[in-house]
């Protein structure tokens, strides 16, 4: 029988499985500064959006409510997956063949990219979409037909883990470890960011933190969950969930060389490099109590993770973390990027997809801040003119 290390008696409380390893916190902004550009979010669009800027030489204030991805971008699955909020085949029919292909190109590009970027954190092992019901089965053949018509790389599956798709070009990421990777090499390069530090006021020109402000010739800020709190404009269009995880201690009991994806995305999960399993899902069997700001796991959904994880993925390592996060969802599962106010450009509700998509919006909102225009907003936004009209 598997023998498991001691693992404490009650999971650490709401605590990813991610934070592994020291981090020297930022200062609070105190007093007035000021900067080309301020950065409202240190998760991963905001950094890579500090990145970006810091690219073109511009100076960057950043600040966050919290820590460093300290949100969703730090407490999320781990997984790097090309593609959108709809599975391809979906994309292509909804959003036309043009746009969908664009995007799932450049979300390929990005999951690269994000290797190389911080390959301490990131380890490209393929994923896998595995059909719970033969009419999954069926879809999955669909999403496989399209996608190799397109030229992307995608293969038939039948494992262990089920009959699906494998996705070579997927990744695993530690969440955490990359946002602080980034934001260490940003202060390094003369960002200045600064933690628990909440925007309370945000206008043209400057943010008001409760003890400083940043002047400032434009904002851009990168927030998922709660957006709508922050950006009031944005109400109706941006709903908050809250997705809860857990994790487990060391286990040999199964092998899994990369992350999976089983319901249609509902559950997912993957084995990290030292053995623990990182597990999340079920958010639909919530109902509207999911649809919340709070951010507490909850008895009732933990269990039903539990229950997955010993019956289906048949783990019996005891759980050492369970936490949740909020994330923005919008009703067509496109991302918000759009100029809220004059320049103030702002980025959320990634529907579960912020690892890239998210990514992909805080380097376009720099490249508008830098020149002016952005060829990567103008893919991803296209389906939202296209609606307009």
């Amino acid at each position: 029988m598997t023998e498991h290390p001691a693992a404490p008696s009650h999971p650490r409380p709401n605590t990813p499985v991610w934070d592994d390893e020291p981090w020297a916190a930022l200062p609070t902004l105190q007093g007035d500064v000021s900067a080309d550009v301020c950065v409202v979010g240190l998760g991963g669009s905001g950094l890579a959006a500090a990145a970006e800027l810091l690219d073109h030489g511009l100076s960057v204030v950043g600040v966050d409510a919290g820590m460093v991805a300290g949100g969703a971008a730090g407490r999320n699955g781990g997984l790097l997956l090309a593609g959108t909020y709809d599975f391809y085949h979906d994309a292509v029919r909804k959003l036309g063949h043009a746009w969908a292909s664009s995007v799932y190109r450049l979300t390929v590009e990005q999951v690269a990219r994000m290797a190389a970027e911080t390959p301490e954190a990131v380890r490209v092992t393929g994923s896998l979409r595995i059909a719970d019901t033969p009419e999954e089965e069926a879809d999955c053949r669909s999403q496989m037909q399209a996608l190799q018509a397109d030229g992307f790389a995608v293969e038939w599956y039948d494992g262990p883990e089920g009959r699906g798709l494998l996705f070579p070009d997927d990744a695993a990421l530690q969440p955490l470890r990359r946002c602080r990777t980034l934001a260490r090499r940003a202060v390094h390069r003369g960002a200045r960011l600064y933690e628990h530090s909440p925007a309370i006021e945000i206008g043209h020109g400057e943010v008001v933190t409760p003890a400083g402000r940043v002047r400032c010739g434009a904002v851009i800020v990168a927030v998922d969950g709660r957006l709508d709190g922050l950006i009031p404009e944005l109400r109706g269009r941006v709903r908050t969930a809250r997705l809860q995880m857990l994790a487990t201690a060391p286990t040999d009991e199964v092998r899994l060389p990369r992350p999976v994806y089983a319901r249609w995305g509902y559950e997912y999960w993957q084995q990290l490099a030292d053995g623990r399993i990182a597990l999340g899902g079920f958010r639909d069997f919530g109902g509207e109590g999911e649809w919340t700001e709070e951010w507490e796991p909850s008895e009732t959904m933990q269990a039903r993770l539990e229950g997955f994880l010993r019956e289906r993925i048949g783990v019996r390592a005891p759980v050492t973390h369970r936490w949740a996060a909020s994330v923005g969802y919008t009703p067509s599962g496109l991302p918000v990027l759009e100029e809220v106010r004059p320049g103030v450009w702002a980025a959320g509700g990634y529907s579960g997809t912020g690892n890239v998509i998210g990514a992909l919006c805080g380097r376009a909102m720099a490249q508008i801040a830098v020149t002016g225009s952005s060829a990567l907003a103008d893919i991803l936004r296209e389906p939202a003119r296209v609606a307009s009209v």
